[in-house]
This record gives structure tokens, C-alpha cells and sequence, in this order.
């Protein structure tokens, strides 16, 4: 039984728990329970992952004043610290998101 488990968990990047795989494996024509089936996955070390969706969360259609670009792709500059630009990114990690910022002078 923990050889079709491991089969289905692997078979599917790691991302089912008990419950779907148990239900994959009654599809397939295999009656097995949902605790037994979390019970062998607990005995292995086999835990499943959340994949959440990906949601957009920036709204450029508002009547709010938008800073002025004054750099306006011009980066030539005769000394240090007269021009910085910065920018940041998320980056998924098996931890949470990370986030990530860049500064050029």
C-alpha cells in the first residue's frame, strides 16, 4: 500500500495530502482510507505543499498623483550620489517570500 501512496504523492510534484490521494487511488480502483493513507505519508516524511494562486494585486487605474519621473532614462552623471534608482521583486522560496531590493547610485 505505501509503494502506490509514494507512487501518487511523487506522480503529483508533492502537492497532494491524504485526503486527494486516497481519493486518486479509489479511482483507480484501490479502497483505501484517508487515515491510512495520511498515516503512511506521516511514516515517510511526506507532507504536502499549499500551492496557492497567483493574485494581482496592483491597481493602476486611479485618479491618485503619480510621483513625476525626473530621471526620465537620463543616467549620465558627473559625480556620485546625484542619481539612485532602486527597484524590489519577490521571490517564492520552500520558506515564504523573500524580498529582494536593488539600489544603483
Amino acid at each position: 500500500m505505501a509503494e502506490l501512496v509514494r507512487e501518487e504523492y511523487f506522480k503529483n510534484h508533492r502537492i497532494p495530502g491524504a485526503a486527494k490521494i486516497s481519493r486518486m487511488l479509489k479511482k483507480q480502483g484501490t479502497l483505501v482510507g484517508q487515515r491510512t493513507v495520511a498515516g503512511i505519508m506521516l511514516e515517510n516524511g511526506w507532507k504536502s505543499r499549499v500551492v496557492k494562486k497567483y493574485k494581482a494585486t496592483t491597481n493602476s487605474n486611479h485618479n491618485l498623483p503619480v510621483a513625476e519621473n525626473i530621471l526620465n532614462q537620463d543616467f549620465t552623471t558627473t559625480h556620485q550620489n546625484q542619481k539612485w534608482v532602486s527597484d524590489i521583486t519577490y521571490i517564492h522560496t520552500d520558506e515564504g517570500w523573500l524580498y529582494l531590493a536593488g539600489i544603483l547610485d
